[in-house]
């Protein structure tokens, strides 16, 4: 099975590294129960919890920062809008047209602000 993968070089190598060992389920699902079975919602949230923990500033944590796991989709949305990748192409690899990637995807991952200040005052002093 050909696992096609759009990320950072080292989040790549992990999923990898995570398939070599545990290879994928025979419907595709990289991550199972022990027994095979479909991971709940339930332990979902609880390491999504813990990483928020970890990961996360003390401000961030009471933040709206990430506090949905379906928050990564938008997360990384963002940041391939905010890099200045093309709209068409943004919305292709997320699988909407771009009409959907502007009416619900397109915010601001956390610090985007001051990016999008620091554009405006380029653009300006140019």
């Amino acid at each position: 099975m050909h696992v096609l993968v759009h990320g950072a070089g080292e989040l790549v190598a992990i999923l990898r590294e995570h398939i070599d060992e545990f290879g994928v389920h025979e419907d595709g699902r990289l991550f199972r129960t022990s027994r095979g079975g479909v991971i709940s919602i339930e332990t979902y949230c609880e390491v999504w919890k813990a990483a928020r923990a970890f990961a996360l500033t003390p401000e961030q944590q009471v933040s709206p920062l990430a506090a949905r796991l379906y928050d990564l989709r938008h997360a990384a949305v963002s940041l391939w809008l905010n890099a200045g990748v093309a709209a068409p192409d943004v919305a292709e690899r997320a699988g909407h047209g771009v009409d959907v990637l502007l009416k619900v995807y397109a915010k601001c991952i956390d610090g985007g602000t001051e990016i999008a200040n620091r554009r405006i005052e380029d653009a300006l002093a140019a």
